[in-house]
């Protein structure tokens, strides 16, 4: 016996080396692509996070809302019912990240200008400064399409809660009046308003990952 395996040694090699190829081959064939991840309070930097949902491990969606956009809508979680969208916060008088992150989400708007089951939405921190009427200039300034992305106003302390209990991507600058201090962070947002990821909105790099991040979500909905 051990004389007839040193007779095919050669030959069992090769099998051996042409069935681990085939097996690799099949392996990428049939690899189905792991789903984005569902963020949760717990597991997100807790400087982000108001303190009473910082142990909250799961069931984190976002809340409903009622704001004004820059052309004087309403805009709520219907607005955006059966969308996958991209959220962040900013101000329009913001001279430092602001003018990166617009343009950056102005890059996603015009990446997927076509794609109607993705949509924008950017929050003002400064909501008595960024009137309609300011939301508006500002829009017009930057090349905001209205059909696909929304800058809204309205109260501060829904602004606030909805920065740091449904998106978690603004610090709280300790202040008695809900003040906020915005980061550059995107939130993804999916159909079931679950936080999918969070991205670096002044990195081109980090855009490039949300970008196709959202190809990845899209999938889970075909």
């Amino acid at each position: 016996m051990l004389a007839f395996f040193k007779q095919f040694k050669l030959f069992f090699i090769v099998l051996l080396v042409v069935s681990g190829i085939i097996i690799s081959i099949f392996y990428s064939i049939l690899k189905v692509e792991q789903p984005l991840p569902i963020y949760q309070p717990n597991r997100i930097d807790a400087s982000l996070v108001d303190s009473t949902i910082q142990h909250k491990k799961k069931y984190h969606t976002i809340a409903d809302f009622k704001l004004i956009n820059q052309n004087g809508e309403t805009i709520t979680q219907d607005t955006y019912k059966g969308k996958i969208y991209v959220a962040d916060f900013f101000f329009t008088t913001c001279q430092t990240i602001c003018p990166i992150m617009t343009d950056q989400m102005h890059r996603i708007q015009e990446e997927l200008k076509l794609d109607p089951e993705v949509l924008l939405l950017s929050h003002s921190v400064t909501p008595e400064i960024d009137s309609v009427a300011q939301l508006k200039q500002y829009a017009v300034e930057k090349g905001v399409n209205d059909n696909k992305w929304n800058l809204v106003t309205g109260d501060r302390k829904q602004i606030y809660d909805l920065a740091r209990k449904s998106y978690l991507v603004v610090k709280d600058d300790n202040s008695e009046d809900y003040g906020m201090i915005h980061t550059e962070n995107f939130a993804l947002i999916d159909k079931d308003r679950q936080i999918r990821g969070i991205y670096n909105g002044i990195s081109p790099t980090s855009i490039d990952s949300l970008l196709l991040d959202i190809k990845r979500l899209k999938k889970e909905y075909q």
